[in-house]
């Protein structure tokens, strides 16, 4: 094994890149710092990643996986290595100067999402994912359940002062539940970030496959609206370059690609915002207790602060009535 390099490392995931007979690969683990739940998310994602092989969705092939903890101490698996860039990143020639190869990875992003939206758990051994009862009904108290237990780690902070808006978005996703669900294969966690270019120009790769679930992929298509760089979102600034689609081309590109109704849309940005503020507070939490960089905890806070803001305030998401 050699030119080992860290390639992110820090509050959720560390992933190491080497190169083992003559191919780049990647190595996936949970944090020094482990939560309770690190190594059974850690096989779930290897799980999910391996049942992805056999389909359209871009992802890295997974090569092998451990699910034990006696090898590293976590689990983990070794993926193959993508050579690319993130739309987040510091971006290359000719993305940095023509807004056409901006938009055609933009679109690609979007074509991924719906990709995966197509996935029918079932048919590729997740069936097990799929829990008794209305999914889109738990979700609220779910999200509040993780709220609650940042309790253990940051000394009981009032719920108000831990993430403003937060009481209001949950009282208004219980009280807007959608009648009906369609239930598919999401990623959890879709934004931009997680989302590789391929710098040979030959599309785009999803990864960090953690959060991954079964579940109405109308959530993923939601989150990505929340995480679009648009003027009033807080991840406005993290795109310099010019030529993503806006908002209504990602609708109608999802839905055209994916088949798949948006009557419920403005739920779904709701639940999205609150989902994502959640756990962007998590990392908070563990900063509060000393478990990662306080500096990080403030901008994550800060931006789930945004997120929910954004929702209950800015033109583009104002539709959901909150």
């Amino acid at each position: 094994m050699t030119a080992v390099e860290l390639v992110s490392g820090g509050t959720q995931n560390i992933l190491l890149a080497f190169t083992l007979d003559g191919h780049r690969r990647v190595l996936r683990r949970p944090p020094v710092n482990k939560r309770p739940e690190s190594d059974q998310v850690a096989r779930r994602e290897a799980r999910i990643v391996t049942a992805l092989g056999s389909t359209d969705v871009p992802h890295p092939r997974l090569l092998a996986s451990c699910a034990g903890t006696d090898v590293l101490g976590a689990a983990f698996h070794v993926a193959e290595y993508v050579d690319g860039f993130s739309l987040w990143g510091p971006v290359p020639e000719p993305w940095s100067s023509d807004p056409s190869w901006v938009q055609m990875a933009g679109l690609d992003t979007v074509d991924a999402f719906a990709a995966l939206a197509r996935v029918d758990p079932e048919a590729f051994g997740l069936g097990d994912f799929v829990r008794p009862g209305p999914w889109a009904a738990r979700q609220p108290d779910r999200w509040l359940r993780q709220l609650s237990s940042y309790d253990e780690l940051d000394g009981g902070t009032d719920e108000a002062e831990r993430l403003p808006g937060a009481a209001a978005a949950h009282a208004w996703l219980v009280a807007n539940i959608p009648s009906t669900e369609r239930l598919g294969l999401l990623h959890g966690d879709a934004h931009l970030g997680n989302v590789l270019v391929r710098r040979d120009g030959t599309g785009v790769v999803l990864v960090d496959w953690e959060l991954a679930t079964v579940g109405d992929p109308l959530l993923d298509l939601a989150q990505l609206l929340a995480t679009w760089p648009v003027e009033g979102s807080p991840y406005f600034e993290r795109v310099q370059v010019a030529g993503l689609p806006d908002v209504e081309e990602v609708v109608a590109r999802w839905a055209t690609a994916s088949g798949r109704p948006i009557d419920d849309l403005a739920w779904y940005r709701v639940l999205a915002a609150y989902r994502l503020a959640v756990l962007l507070e998590g990392t908070h939490a563990r900063a509060r207790a000393g478990l990662v960089p306080l500096s990080t905890g403030r901008t994550l806070h800060q931006r789930a602060c945004g997120l929910l803001a954004a929702v209950t305030y800015n033109p583009w998401s104002a539709d959901v009535g909150l």
